[in-house]
This record gives structure tokens, sequence and C-alpha cells, in this order.
């Protein structure tokens, strides 16, 4: 399939010219453009000079819509996509195909939730929606500011303050056709200089619903206090826990996706994450027109899994598995100053980051008893210890040090100007805990490694008109080797860093005193040396710097905030392509459109206020047709549902919602694969998997709140 994009620089002025992209907003001034981000420069900074493409969910819109998962919430932000792998499992898309690949980068407060090395996917579930202030996305590659693995974008979930006077909220939700059910919890208040605010939620899904072993449970707490230690100084800490128990139901085979979607052959796989991190952050004016701000953290990731992914290797009755664990233990600093200038209306952002993390890691071999009449998996037993082969018992010892800088200035009226750049050097201190360590069943033998990379952005915004802007950017992302790279096998590959690099331009108006937003971004994202699997030879393959990538698209969509109606547009229209990716001396995908990649992703709403306190919204949300293999002969077409959601606010305590999701009982697809390498014979039901979504569902909630503002 041929690019339809014209010449590159060209089309993205031109189109950049003449269309927009949706993005809500964080908080805004009374005039114009004046809306005001955190993400794009670590610091408070006007929307109008900030030369990135940042999609924002504010505190309003997630009270009122009371979603239900990440997904609700991310989902409409133009060209970003999470996609529900269920129970809060989820891979990921921004600016990259559907992926679980570590091209994005999770942050609360600014600050990653996991360290570089260990990235998982998955990460979004250890976040607590429930004490969350707000979400922004920036777009596009951010490590200059926030290091590896910010290539698609980074997305940074904001804790709620305490309030300034007693706020308490309770609420509870059920949706029966997917067993779901969820209650809610808020408590805050503010004593003089002191704030303390709770927030919990608690989830539960039954084991069978509409779809065979779907059981999960998650209990997620945030507490955050407040001080303000001086007019210009504060401290502020933040403790988050999270206890997610999930089975992982697995994809199915094609026969039954499409006859039995609801079915499951596994009955035993799971995944468990027991997480906890603890923020401290001091921040006040420490020299004339300086800010600085001190943070120390800590975090502790357990992660347990018999992974449904990772069955395979099946006769008729026997298969083979795993069981692994993977623990985090962090500690570290990030220290960042700010500071104004009067000349040319100037300011220094800079700073240090230092994180050290231990990663043990410990995996088991399973002999898996498979019923060979319906292909479900039955039971396990471990595998002999005389057999170790891809047993693995090692720690990784992983250290990054950073420091970032970002300079702005004006130098001539209207044009805001943006220079930076970050140095990451990353070490992996690598012990193998089996003997006889290096041998073809054991597992590595222990090493040091070090990676190092500079990160550098420049960009310009040019404010046309107190309603308009226009920025334009060039930066660089990487992202290292991760640790299960290196040493998943017995070899230790010889690796380096994956580079991207980002061009991209923007528009963005308002109209009618800001209550129609048009916004757009047109970019490309070129990736060097990204790391594959090459076959060496059949059954033994290994990873390579053996890639190159080009993802380029359009982001465009219109927003609306009126009296009796409200509406929001947001589309991603892109192309992902291996430019080289040669996975064997035979076999060559160069010049293929990279799998799990739609050509257009679109979200569309209309929400009506024909009462005081109602509101009626219909939403469209469409996942356009994408190649589900290498080779580009598997095709998913892609599909279209319907959402409904409603809202009542009955006087000012009690909240009642109805969301009813898929209204049209659309048979669909989350996820689709195809193992089938474009070579040899082609069998859809045993090469083609598909997750299947979820039929038509209906959730009823209430809350009850007491006190004022959050």
């Amino acid at each position: 399939m041929k690019q339809n994009f014209p010449a590159f620089p060209l089309s993205m002025l031109a189109l950049a010219l003449l269309s927009a992209f949706a993005t809500s907003v964080h908080a805004e001034a009374d005039d114009g453009m004046e809306i005001v981000v955190i993400s794009g420069a670590r610091a408070l900074t006007k929307l109008s000079e900030t030369p990135s493409a940042i999609g924002v969910i504010d505190q309003n819109a997630l009270q009122r819509d009371q979603p239900k998962s990440m997904g609700d919430v991310l989902n409409r932000v133009a060209g970003v996509h999470w996609n529900d792998l269920g129970n809060e499992q989820h891979s990921m898309s921004i600016r990259q195909p559907i992926s679980t690949n570590a091209v994005c980068q999770y942050l609360e407060d600014g600050i990653p939730i996991r360290p570089l090395g260990v990235f998982n996917h998955n990460s979004l579930n250890e976040m607590n929606l429930s004490g969350a202030n707000g979400v922004e996305v920036l777009k596009g590659p951010a490590s200059s500011l926030y290091g590896s693995n910010a290539v698609g974008g980074a997305i940074n979930v904001l804790t709620a303050a305490p309030s300034r006077t007693p706020y308490a909220s309770i609420g509870v939700r059920r949706e029966g056709e997917t067993g779901y059910s969820r209650y809610d919890t808020a408590a805050s208040d503010s004593w003089g200089d002191f704030g303390l605010r709770f927030s919990h939620y608690s989830m539960r899904r039954e084991r069978d619903n509409w779809q065979q072993y779907s059981y999960g449970s998650k209990d997620s707490y945030t507490l955050r206090a407040d001080y303000a230690l001086s007019p210009s100084s504060s401290m502020r800490a933040t403790l988050v826990h999270t206890d997610l128990d999930a089975g992982m139901t697995g994809s199915l085979f094609e026969n039954d996706y499409l006859n039995n979607p609801g079915k499951s052959i596994n009955t035993f796989t799971y995944r468990r994450d027991l997480t906890t991190r603890v923020t401290a952050a001091w921040e006040g004016d420490t020299i004339a027109g300086g800010n600085t701000t001190f943070t120390v953290f800590g975090r502790r990731n357990d992660h347990a899994q018999i992974p449904s992914y990772g069955i395979g290797s099946c006769s008729a009755t026997a298969c083979k598995g795993s069981r692994n664990n993977n623990h985090v233990d962090s500690r570290g600093v990030d220290l960042k100053h700010v500071q104004e200038f009067r000349w040319l209306n100037a300011r220094l952002i800079g700073g240090v980051y230092i994180d050290h993390s231990d990663n043990p890691y410990v995996s088991d071999n399973l002999a898996i008893v498979r019923d060979a009449a319906t292909g479900r998996y039955l039971s396990y037993t471990m595998v002999s210890s005389s057999q170790p082969l891809g047993v693995r018992d090692y720690q990784a010892d992983i250290a990054n040090t950073a420091w970032f800088g970002q300079f702005e200035f004006t130098p001539v009226h209207r044009l805001r100007v943006v220079a930076g750049g970050r140095s990451d050097r990353i070490s992996y201190d690598y012990h193998n805990h089996l003997a006889p360590r290096g041998s073809s069943n054991y597992g590595a033998p222990d090493e040091q490694r070090s990676f190092a990379r500079f990160s550098p952005k420049i960009a310009a915004s040019y404010v046309l008109g107190a309603d308009a802007n226009v920025y334009a950017n060039l930066s660089d992302g990487f992202t290292p080797p991760e640790v299960s790279q290196m040493y998943g096998k017995t070899g230790i590959p010889d690796l380096h860093p994956a580079t991207f690099r980002n061009a991209e331009v923007g528009l963005r108006l308002a109209f009618l005193d800001n209550t129609l937003r048009f916004d757009s971004a047109l970019y490309r994202l070129t990736g060097r040396d990204t790391i594959v699997s090459y076959t060496v030879t059949p059954g033994n393959s290994e990873n390579r710097n053996a890639g190159r990538t080009r993802s380029q698209g359009l982001e465009l969509g219109l927003t609306y905030d009126g009296k009796q109606f409200d509406a929001r547009f947001g589309t991603a229209v892109a192309s992902h392509r291996y430019e080289t990716y040669r996975v064997s001396s035979t076999l060559d995908y160069s010049g293929k459109e990279m799998p799990q990649a739609p050509r257009d992703m679109t979200s569309a709403e209309v929400g009506l206020r024909p009462v005081s306190g109602l509101r009626v919204a219909l939403e469209v949300v469409h996942q356009g047709r994408y190649w589900m293999d290498n080779a580009n002969t598997v095709r998913y077409g892609g599909h279209s549902l319907l959402n409904l959601r409603a809202t009542y606010r009955i006087g000012a305590s009690w909240q009642a919602w109805l969301q009813a999701r898929n209204l049209a009982d659309r048979r669909y697809a989350d996820s689709a694969s195809s193992s089938y390498s474009g070579v040899g014979s082609y069998n859809p039901n045993a090469q083609n998997q598909y997750t299947p979504g979820a039929p038509r569902s209906i959730m009823l909630g209430l809350s009850y709140t007491y006190g004022g503002k959050q």
C-alpha cells in the first residue's frame, strides 16, 4: 500500500494552517487563548507559548463523566488510544501502532511511575483515577524533559490537592452484563496551613459473566498532604497504593471469535500487581525570580503472573508455559529550578534526576494439560528443576542519572522560542543467580553495561492574535534496551538505544468567546535502530538493532461548550511503516505497514442539556482497518461503536448516571493479530487471534457529595 502523504515539509505547513485537533483545557484565564498547562515545560505555561501537542482532561470532565477506566479518559484525545485487554489491563498507542512496546512514559505529578528498563504497557492500571485532578497527554517525543521511553508521548496524571473546606463523597456503580461493580470514597479538608485528602476505589468483576474466566479485583488508595510553610514555600507528600488481581482471559482463535466470543480457553492464567509509591516534594522561592522544587520518591512494584500469551508449543493434549515474578524497588530524587529573567522575557528550567532501582526476576517453566476437543488449558505442573531450559533467576540493579535544561525567550513580539535537552546515562548491573552461569540452559553471565544519550529539542510558538497561535518543533526521543531484551535469554545481545526524531507543526484557534476551539497537529516520527527479533536459524532468534520505522499523521478536531449543548470531535489519520525490517536472511518486511496500526481513529460526542441538572450525550467511536500481520496479508476490518451517557444532578449533593456501551451490540475485537508470516500455508483458525470486545452493557451509578468543590 502506498503512502497517501505528499511532500512532507510543505504538507505539514499547509495542513496545519487549514486543520485542527481537539484539546480539552486544564485551566484558563478570561482572555483568548490563555490556557495553562503543566506537562509541556514541567512548569505552569500558557498553551499559546507551548510548542507541543497537548491533550488535557480536567477535573470537571472527570466528575461529570464518571469514567470506568483510564481508557474512557484517554481515548477522547485525538491520536491516543488505550486498548482494553480486560480488568484495566491494556496496551497503548500514541503516534505509534497499538503495542506493548516501551514507547510511552507514564507519570504521576511529573515523576515516572516505573523506572526505565522495566516498562510495562499495563502500568496505567497502577493509577488511582479516583484520586486524580486531571490528566495531561504530551504527544510526540518528550525525552528532552522526561527521559527515555517518552517517544510516542507522555501521560501525566495529576493528583488532587486537599480541599480548602470539608469535603466528602461516596459513589457506587454496577454493570450487570460484565459483572462489574465499583465503590468510590473521598474525604478532604484543610486546617490552617495543613490540608489532607484521601481517595479510594474498589472494583470487582465476577468470575463468569458474558465472558468466561474474566474475574478481577482492584483496590486503589491515594493519600495526599499539603503544608504551606510560608507564603513562598510549601511541602507536598503523596502515598498511592494499588492491589490488582485479574484473570487473564486471553485471546481467541478465529472460529471461536466468530461463533463464541464469550469463550475463554484459560482457567488458571492470572496477573497480580501490588504497587506502592511514596513522594515528598518541597517547593519554594529560593532566589529573586527563581523557584525550586526538590522531590524524593520511592516505588515498590511486585508483578506476578502466569501469562496467557506465554502458552504455546502445543500438541493435542500438552503445552508449555511459564510463571514469573518481576519485582522493583526504587528510590530517587528529582531537583528542578525555574528561573525567570526580564531580558527577552526569558525563562530557564533545569534540573537533575537520579533513579536507582533493584529488579529481581524469577521465572519457572510449566507443563500444561490441554483438552484436545475444546482447546481449553486445564491444569499445570512445575517442570522438574533438572530441566531448567528457560528458567531465569537474576537481579538487575538499574541506575539512571540525568540532567535536563530548557531555555525559553521572546526575541520579537508574539514569538516564543524554546531550546533544550536532556542527557541520560543508564547502567545495568546484572547478576545471574543460577549456576553454571552462561551455559545453554542457565541464562547469561554476570555483567555491567551502560548506555548514554542526549535528547535535544528546538521549537517555537507564534501568537497570531488573541485567539490563535501556530507552533513548530523538532525533538528527539530514545528507548534503551529493556532488561528483558538484554538478559531474557542465554546470550547477551549487543544492543544500543533506539532513537526517534519528530518534526511537527500545529495550529490552535478559538471562536465565540472561547466556547468553540479548533486545534491541529501534523507530525512525522522517524525511528532508527529499533530493536527487532531476528531469526538466525530456525528456532534460534536474537534481538538486534535492525529496524527503521516511519510514523506520520494528522490529528485534528473541534470542541464546543455552550449552555444548551456541548460537542467534541477528534480524529487522527496516520501511517506507520517499516522502512527496514529484516527478520531473517530470507524474510524481509521492509516497506510494509506495521501491524495493529489503524489508518484512522475517531471519537465524537454530542451532549444535550434539556433541563437543569441533566446531560445526555451520544458518542461515536470509530477504529479504522489495519493489518494483523507483518506481511500485510491478513486484515482486521475495523469497527464503529455507539455509546450513551446520561448524568443527572439532584440538588447540590446527589448525582445519578447511566452509561450504555456498544448500543448496537456490535461484535468487534479490542485486539486482532496474526502470526502468519506471508510464507507457506495460511490457516486462519490457528494463526489469527482476537481479543473480543464486550457486547452491549448498561452501567448505573449513584453518588453523594458533602461540602464544596473538592
